[in-house]
């Protein structure tokens, strides 16, 4: 009886917490400033180079356009010939302290990376112009930051930093879900489309959340992989409970396996799931007299999304399956994919 009440106890607490921090998030996205800051590395070749201009263009087009975050607010840093704009580690020390002292906890930053990454061992680094910065490094450099911190790092074996960084008030993505995913990624590319148009909005309030954007952004990836015939060389996380373990959108109905490990191996925690918070937090003010965010049916839409994605993944390997076992497992998703549906049809209604 005492384990059964101290487990009890042990979930509330974590309710309490994810509570909380989704109540912070509202807050921000009532009241606070916005700001950005985009950071592509040291290219290492001219076709690199002029794919992260590209990248760092469009997205800030979008940041300063749709999402309406003032240009001032919106710092880049690449491998440029000028010397205050270039990316190195002084300069992105200098503006993470600046962002410190002028930022407040109702605010929210937006950290992008854009560029190489590598794995020595014991670290993942991410490539700048001259000496590099370790996951623990950036951890460090953005732990005084007083507001809300959503770091994305598009690089590959950028998993480190999820667990590095992850924490109260953080949202963190990694384009790879493992160290061993060393080839470049084109996760940023389709991160940055999600939020041009109005396709990852599933729940259909005219935003993108960090979720949405997510969503898409993976489901791309996986099609780009698909239409080539290749094996997917990265696959996305998110944490937003703070516990560095993340999980992928696809499957996040259902995010441990039967062993009861999360993906990749790494043991699921007690925490609220990964996506809760990140699904009620936006780059754009809301529109005036915008509907909040119900969150019940943004659950039932990620769970929708996520069957979705294993329907699609199931079809993949259905050449490598039983017909017995394909068949089992696609009754499954279908009879479940049904049931999400009625109840977002009935959840519309109400």
């Amino acid at each position: 009886m005492g384990i059964a009440v101290s487990r009890r106890g042990k979930a509330a607490r974590c309710a309490v917490v994810a509570i909380v921090w989704l109540l912070a998030s509202a807050i921000q996205a009532a009241g606070g400033d916005r700001y950005a800051l985009i950071v592509a590395g040291a290219a290492g070749g001219a076709e690199y180079a002029e794919q992260y201009v590209r990248w760092s263009t469009e997205l800030t087009d979008v940041l300063s356009g749709r999402m309406k975050i003032p240009v001032d607010r919106i710092k880049v840093l690449s491998d440029s010939t000028d010397p205050a704009m270039v990316s190195t580690a002084a300069n992105v020390r200098q503006h993470v302290a600046t962002l410190r002292r002028v930022m407040t906890r109702d605010d929210l930053l937006l950290v992008v990376l854009v560029g190489h990454g590598t794995f020595d061992g014991v670290d993942a680094k991410f490539n700048l112009v001259g000496a590099d910065l370790e996951s623990a490094q950036w951890a460090e450099l953005l732990a005084g930051v007083p507001g809300q911190v959503v770091m994305v790092n598009t690089s590959s074996a950028s998993f480190p930093f999820l667990e590095r960084l992850a924490g109260e008030r953080r949202i963190v993505i990694s384009a790879t879900d493992s160290v061993a995913q060393r080839f470049d990624t084109v996760f940023p590319e389709y991160f940055i489309k999600a939020f041009q148009g109005d396709v990852a909005d599933i729940d259909k309030n005219n935003r993108i959340s960090i979720w949405e954007a997510f969503s898409a952004a993976t489901n791309d990836v996986r099609r780009y992989y698909q239409r080539r015939g290749q094996l997917s060389t990265e696959r996305a996380l998110l944490d937003d409970n703070g516990d560095g373990v993340g999980h992928a959108a696809v499957g996040a109905a259902s995010f441990n396996d039967a062993s009861g490990r999360a993906p990749g191996g790494r043991e699921a925690t007690t925490k609220a799931e990964d996506g809760s918070i990140a699904s009620t937090v936006y780059l754009d003010d809301p529109l005036p007299g915008a509907p909040p965010t119900d969150g019940v049916l943004v659950k039932l839409l990620q769970a929708r999304a996520a069957l979705e994605g294993e329907l699609e993944d199931l079809k993949i390997r259905r050449s490598f399956l039983p017909p017995a076992e394909y068949q089992r497992e696609f009754e499954r998703l279908m009879i479940e994919l049904a049931r999400v549906n009625r109840e977002i049809k009935a959840r519309v209604k109400s």
